[in-house]
């Protein structure tokens, strides 16, 4: 018998001999059939066929439930409703008091239509309701605005009110972008001192070999001033005084 180590060494079996052949084809005709079956056979495992089983009636069933189909007996079908299930089955009345929702549209009768006459009252009442602002009887197609009669004047603090601000004497509007150019400063040439400031400050290129540690021979022998000295000294506060037992 083979050992665990042997059994998990094995390859595993090519379950699919056979190519799985193609089922659709992509082409304007179908191919020629061979003579040869055209069914891929495959091998299933025993593991592959068990769920393809159906299930197994469980040996505890007992065939002995009702059928859902019940029988109706005889003296069922002759019976007759008592008093009481008819109270019951007729619909409930609405409550005392109860009127339906008043349709949208109101019907009206035909004794209303011909006979029933508007009294002076309703006539007045049904006049459109006139406008008091007088207006011009005459309406201009070109003005969609309606104009007052001329007998209506502004006041005086209208008139004050409509008179436009008048602007700040120092405000300066915005200047166009397309401005005039008078002939003079077309015509006029630079100085020499304006052609040596238009000159490009010269760049020199960035010198790879600079080396920011080194010191000139400049300052090497240069000396300090008086005050650069003074202020290289230290306050007297922190000056500590030297008696003569130090000495």
């Amino acid at each position: 018998m083979a050992s665990r180590i042997e059994r998990l060494a094995r390859p595993n079996p090519n379950l699919l001999k056979f190519p799985d052949r193609r089922s659709v084809y992509w082409l304007d005709e179908l191919p020629a059939k061979s003579k040869r079956s055209t069914t891929t056979v495959f091998e299933l495992t025993s593991r592959w066929s068990q769920p393809s089983q159906r299930k197994k009636i469980s040996t505890h069933y007992e065939d002995n439930r009702e059928s859902p189909e019940w029988k109706v007996g005889a003296a069922t079908l002759k019976a007759r409703p008592s008093e009481r299930v008819c109270s019951l089955a007729r619909p409930r009345q609405p409550a005392v008091g109860w009127q339906p929702d008043r349709p949208l549209l109101t019907t009206y009768g035909m004794g209303v239509r011909t006979i029933a006459k508007a009294s002076p009252r309703i006539c007045q009442l049904a006049q459109p309701k006139k406008s008091r602002m007088p207006l011009t009887s005459a309406f201009n197609s070109t003005n969609s605005c309606l104009t007052l009669l001329p007998q209506a004047k502004p006041s005086s603090h209208i008139h004050l009110l409509a008179i436009p601000k008048k602007e700040h004497p120092h405000y300066r509007p915005n200047q166009p972008v397309s401005s005039h150019v008078p002939r003079s400063v077309l015509e006029a040439v630079a100085s020499e001192r304006l052609q040596v400031l238009a000159i490009p400050k010269p760049r020199n290129p960035l010198y790879e070999g600079f080396d920011p540690y080194k010191v000139s021979l400049a300052a090497r022998v240069a000396t300090a001033s008086p005050r650069i000295q003074e202020l290289s000294q230290p306050p007297a506060r922190r000056c500590r005084k030297t008696s003569a037992q130090d000495e």
